[in-house]
């Protein structure tokens, strides 16, 4: 009991904060038409500069763990592949079945997992997320994308991939992920009123980007106008947050066995991942190519409520 306390003690005041933006946006305390300017500031500027720190400081040996990308990636791969097979059918076509498969595979590592992880694990956490960052950005994303344009007219899978592909060059995230890889390469160390302004910067990612994730989830489910039956996206959710880190739990212990040399730590903070609830950019992704983006934000919602019981207790479990 004393080990659960200790859980809810760091988790309870990040799903708050999620909570607190859903409040905001469903009692209109926050005006709808502010959510996007949040993201804005979230996207281009306190989470660049929060992984720059963390890469900054982080060991470079840390950022380039090929067993870390190799497992998480292949899991992440039999994730998509199992979500998309149980849910493809003659009325959840390709489109639907790729971004739920996303939805699946992809935890809001952004936005939620670096600093949740950082106050549960410790700081040296942060380079292992890092690289699961890049994972889920850069390859499951552009996969999946590509996989939803199979049953469409519009340019066929390897254009949806290449806008994919530029989609990931224009977002400011992988670039302070490459930037601060640099610096600790280099132990380079911006001048000092320069890393104050980013160190500030940084500090305010946490909080308003959990109150974002509430405000955008209640935005969804306010936009998510038609009905849908339950068996549409609750299990989605619980394959996220079930399946997912028991897949990866079980391949890194595999991995380990075959004698891969994956740090029992590092697993560790992979499976925490996993555990995360599903990434709310996917959302963007649905509306942006025409999937059922009604279901979609109906998985991250379920996937976000139920996840302050699920990923607390898969931290009780793996810190025991």
């Amino acid at each position: 009991m004393a080990a659960v306390l200790t859980v809810l003690l760091v988790t309870f005041p990040f799903f708050a904060l999620v909570l607190a933006g859903f409040v905001a946006a469903r009692r209109r305390m926050l005006p709808l038409e502010a959510i996007p300017g949040l993201n804005s500031f979230v996207l281009y500027f306190a989470l660049p500069a929060m992984l720059f720190r963390f890469g900054s400081t982080t060991p470079i040996t840390q950022l380039l763990d090929a067993a870390v990308f190799g497992v998480y990636l292949l899991c992440g791969l039999a994730m998509v592949a199992f979500a998309i097979a149980m849910t493809l059918s003659r009325r959840i076509r390709w489109n639907d079945a790729s971004l739920g498969a996303l939805v699946a595979a992809f935890p809001n590592t952004g936005f939620m997992g670096v600093p949740l992880l950082a106050a549960l694990m410790g700081p040296e956490s942060v380079g292992t997320v890092i690289v699961l960052i890049v994972v889920d950005m850069v390859i499951i994303s552009s996969l999946c994308i590509a996989l939803s344009r199979l049953d469409q007219r519009d340019g066929g899978a390897m254009a949806a991939a290449g806008k994919a592909l530029r989609g990931v060059v224009a977002n400011p995230m992988p670039w302070a992920i490459i930037l601060g890889a640099v610096a600790s390469a280099l132990s380079f160390q911006l001048p000092g009123p320069v890393e104050k302004t980013v160190w500030l910067l940084a500090d305010a990612a946490s909080p308003v980007a959990l109150f974002t994730i509430g405000a955008v989830l209640a935005r969804s489910q306010m936009q998510a106008d038609h009905p849908m039956p339950w068996q549409d996206y609750v299990p989605v959710a619980l394959m996220k947050l079930l399946l997912h880190p028991m897949l990866v739990l079980v391949g890194g212990t595999m991995a380990i066995q075959w004698g891969v040399p994956l740090d029992p730590f590092a697993l560790t903070v992979m499976v925490l991942v996993a555990a995360l609830p599903s990434a709310s950019n996917v959302s963007l992704l649905a509306e942006r190519f025409g999937a059922d983006n009604g279901r979609i934000a109906r998985i991250i919602l379920v996937s976000t409520a139920l996840a302050f019981l699920t990923f607390s207790a898969a931290v009780a479990l793996l810190r025991a």
